[in-house]
């Protein structure tokens, strides 16, 4: 009789039976995360999470950062889906619209994901600049951005003198705040009438209506002095 110990398969109910064992790897430290913290993250301890011998793990990941930056792949790749679908729900011919969903399909995700969001969110526990998948995802939405702010800029909706790469990064960083808000639970004290992802929701449209309105506003100003 074989034990388990012999066949180098850790006790666990959870037990690995020749699947994807990259995935049954980062679901068992995406469980370690959940239960104690990334702190406690170790490629041996989600090896016998997954119910694998100890050494198993280390054909694919050789470091907890690595293991931690498959999470973060997983996570990016589950972001890109929740924007793709959040801008297949909207006017796509607005580009207004269209990049404010960007942000919403981002907030509405970050906050049902949070550990996801945890780990994809910090440098110091990934290897982001080796993954060409993180990288290469996280360029595609940057650009996508610029692109919706050019044809925006086109329509009128924006100032002729925009700086698209401030205004990329000042709409990341106030849509990733309202996410970290949201989820460190900073809502109760900030805003505490409505539910943490409806006010994120209301306070992103916000944020949106006035980049379109104050370029509306110095159109009109233009227009307006022209025709003196």
């Amino acid at each position: 009789m074989t034990s388990q110990s012999d066949s180098g398969e850790a006790a666990n109910p959870k037990r690995y039976h020749h699947g994807n064992l990259v995935e049954a790897l980062i679901a068992a430290t995406v469980e370690i995360i959940e239960e104690r913290g990334a702190e406690h993250v170790s490629v041996r301890e989600a090896a016998k999470r997954a119910g694998v011998s100890p050494g198993a793990p280390f054909r694919h990941f050789r470091s907890k950062t690595a293991l931690l930056t498959a999470v973060a792949e997983q996570a990016m790749n589950r972001l890109t889906e929740a924007v793709a679908d959040a801008q297949s729900k909207v006017d796509s011919a607005d580009p207004i619209v269209a990049f404010e969903a960007i942000g919403q399909g981002y907030l509405e995700w970050a906050i049902s994901n949070p550990t996801h969001f945890q780990i994809i969110s910090s440098r110091t526990l990934i290897d982001f600049d080796a993954s060409d998948s993180l990288r290469g995802q996280n360029e595609a939405v940057r650009r996508k951005m610029i692109d919706l702010l050019t044809q925006a800029q086109q329509q009128g909706r924006l100032a002729p003198d925009t700086d698209f790469d401030h205004l990329v990064l000042a709409a990341r960083a106030f849509v990733y705040g309202l996410a970290r808000m949201a989820i460190d639970g900073h809502f109760p004290e900030w805003h505490p009438s409505e539910p943490p992802s409806l006010a994120a929701r209301r306070a992103l449209h916000l944020f949106m209506s006035r980049i379109s309105s104050k370029a509306q506003s110095q159109e009109h100003a233009e227009v307006a002095t022209r025709d003196r």
